[in-house]
């Protein structure tokens, strides 16, 4: 009974301290939007501040790759396994991060975080499109409320600002969304070879000197010159909002699970709606929480579901 009693406890503690883990780095991470658009009060570029964010960022992430190396053994990849850990660090990151850098000089945080957020139902309709799979009927409700949400939150966000601004906007952020999605689906192979800290670590080093490079070419040397409150910005941004949320998900994952750290993480739109409310004056309208509820819930259902029966669309 005793040791019963300390096993359960133990495992209450692990869960709890799992939970802990997601729920911060989830709430770090949905943070990241609104200091992208306190970065953009200053004389900076999508590219210009994306660039201080991987700069910031970079140091750590070679440090996670170099530990991640000593960790586990070393893989045997073929030729075409670097190419795939190559080319998703370009699209599923590069990409992914500089559509989402762009798309949120003309969108709202909070309309951002509940785009972004629909990626599984991208992959989704991604892989019965392009791998012909099937859609299950759960699957079908998901979709059709996740996007009647997306859909109220961008209408509201057209009646408060420029129709123009806001579709450019969630253009880019459905770009971020879709490569991301795409990122997922191609990584599939490649992570069982590498693991998923060392696949994602060198994933991330590679679009940090994709950002570097696209930078360098297209950005400008004033850029660089900043007042020390934007250098403290992108720092937070590179670290607080990048580096320590994927450790402590990653941490998160593995105490308590993926379907856990689903429904935990999906705090972050709702995180980003307050946190863009508080720092940059964005309304909060009934119709925004709506959205949100309709999205965290299609979300949800399809992130959470298991295989029930198929039907055909």
């Amino acid at each position: 009974m005793d040791f019963q009693d300390g096993f359960v406890k133990e495992n209450s503690h692990v869960e709890w301290k799992g939970i802990a883990f997601v729920l911060t780095g989830a709430l770090l991470f949905s943070a990241k939007a609104v200091v992208v658009k306190l970065t953009y009060r200053y004389e900076i570029s999508a590219i210009g501040s994306l660039f201080f964010r991987m700069l910031f960022a970079f140091p750590f992430l070679v440090w996670m790759a170099w530990s991640a190396e000593k960790e586990t053994e070393k893989p045997n990849l073929t030729k075409k396994d670097y190419w795939n850990v190559l080319l998703m660090g370009v699209v599923g990151y590069y990409l992914a991060s500089l559509f989402d850098f762009v798309g949120l000089k003309y969108i709202s945080a909070g309309l951002e975080r509940i785009i972004l957020f629909i990626y599984p139902t991208l992959v989704v309709l991604l892989s019965f499109f392009f791998l012909k799979k099937k859609i299950h009927m759960r699957e079908i409700f998901s979709l059709i409320l996740t996007y009647t949400g997306v859909f109220l939150a961008y209408g509201q966000d057209v009646q408060l600002g420029s129709p123009k601004d806001v579709s450019l906007g969630a253009f880019f952020i459905l770009l971020s969304a879709l490569t991301y999605a795409i990122y997922l689906m191609g990584s599939g192979s490649i992570v069982p070879k590498l693991g998923a800290k060392r696949f994602t670590a060198w994933a991330l080093i590679i679009s940090s000197i994709v950002v570097f490079l696209h930078f360098f070419i297209f950005g400008t040397y004033k850029e660089l010159i900043q007042p020390m409150s934007f250098y403290l910005l992108a720092f937070v941004m590179g670290t607080v909002n990048t580096v320590v949320p994927a450790v402590l998900v990653s941490e998160g994952i593995k105490r308590v699970g993926s379907k856990t750290a689903a429904i935990v993480g999906s705090i972050g739109p709702m995180s980003t709606l307050f946190l863009a409310y508080v720092f940059l004056d964005e309304p909060i309208t009934i119709v925004h929480s709506i959205g949100t509820l309709f999205v965290l819930t299609g979300v949800f259902w399809i992130s959470t579901a298991k295989k029930p029966k198929e039907v055909t669309v």
